[in-house]
């Protein structure tokens, strides 16, 4: 490191508490920051960079060393499994054995885009990427460039990981993660609901259905671990009425500052708390539900109003369920 960028450093803490030096790098996207991300991804380091859905953290698959910088720098279970991106149809044949006809279905409907699917591994692929399942997980995101909640922005990624290179691209499309599916069984199963919705899926293989996580382990993310938790405490509510009496209860008791989490059409429920509006549909909903988990505003909880279970709404449901200290 040069004198230039120690100087534009400061030591600040990241998401795990731990003391560290933050770099001042201008990542935006061009020919020259394309460049040093190639160099240090071929060097076995690690680099941000944005798909349609989130951000992720990526290395080369094939380097195992690397992707173990991956799990160290998110603090990842070892038997958590990471997803495999590819950026053409011809890098399929170097990851994955073979491609089940409901399978090629559903990368011709959706790829690229934010569906992900397992397959059979090759052996080329590291165990640690797989967790040391014989399947890897595949996605080809629909981006020129292809942990507390999911990073939509750069800024985010930042914030999480001061010393990792961030390709900045803006805010993600979807700001919610692929959808995975599994279709190598006769009946094809959603392993995580995401951008790509079941009633969408069913549009192409109308047998899928939703597993239920009961797998010791996991063939993807987002099947077994508690994730997503912001760093106040949130609590999730099926009804207005429970929803405010719990605000209130905490106010006059605790001296609570709640903020309230819900979309537009439901605000004038909370006209006496801070609220944190949502969006009109749940496509908004999905859309910003990770940048609301971290938002900035005074206050030393989230109470949010649960969204119908459908569509782009199941999904958010089941991350804030995965991230809520109890749903009432």
């Amino acid at each position: 490191m040069g004198k230039k960028e120690r100087k534009n450093t400061k030591e600040r803490k990241n998401m795990r508490g731990v003391k560290t030096k933050r770099l001042r790098i201008n990542a935006q996207i061009n020919t020259q920051n394309i460049k040093r991300a190639v160099t240090l991804i071929k060097n076995s380091q690690i680099v941000a960079f944005p798909t349609e859905t989130v951000y992720g953290l990526g290395a080369n698959t094939f380097d195992a060393t690397a992707v173990a910088k991956i799990f160290k720098a998110k603090g990842r279970p070892a038997d958590n499994p990471l997803i495999v991106h590819i950026s053409n149809a011809s890098m399929l044949k170097l990851v994955v054995k073979k491609v089940p006809v409901a399978a090629q279905q559903l990368i011709d409907e959706f790829w690229p885009g934010p569906l992900s699917i397992v397959f059979e591994k090759k052996n080329t692929i590291p165990s640690i990427v797989t967790a040391g399942l014989s399947t890897v997980v595949v996605r080809m995101p629909n981006h020129p460039v292809a942990l507390r909640p999911s990073a939509t922005t750069a800024m985010h990624v930042r914030d999480d990981f001061p010393n990792v290179f961030v390709l900045d691209g803006g805010n993600a499309k979807h700001g919610l993660e692929s959808t995975v599916i599994d279709v190598r069984g006769r009946v094809p199963k959603v392993l995580r609901l995401g951008a790509i919705t079941l009633e969408q899926l069913r549009r192409v293989v109308p047998a899928v259905i939703v597993a239920k996580h009961t797998a010791k382990k996991p063939a993807s993310p987002g099947m077994k671990y508690r994730h997503y938790a912001p760093s106040r405490p949130l609590y999730v509510f099926k009804t207005k009425k429970e929803l405010l009496r719990y605000a209130k209860q905490g106010k006059e008791k605790r001296g609570s500052t709640p903020i309230i989490l819900c979309m537009n059409n439901d605000q004038k429920y909370f006209s006496q708390y801070t609220v944190l509006l949502l969006g009109r549909t749940l496509d908004d909903v999905a859309h910003n539900i990770f940048s609301a988990l971290r938002t900035k505003q005074k206050g030393d909880c989230l109470l949010m109003l649960a969204v119908p279970k459908k569509g782009k709404g199941s999904a958010v449901m089941d991350r804030v369920e995965r991230a809520a200290m109890r749903i009432r």
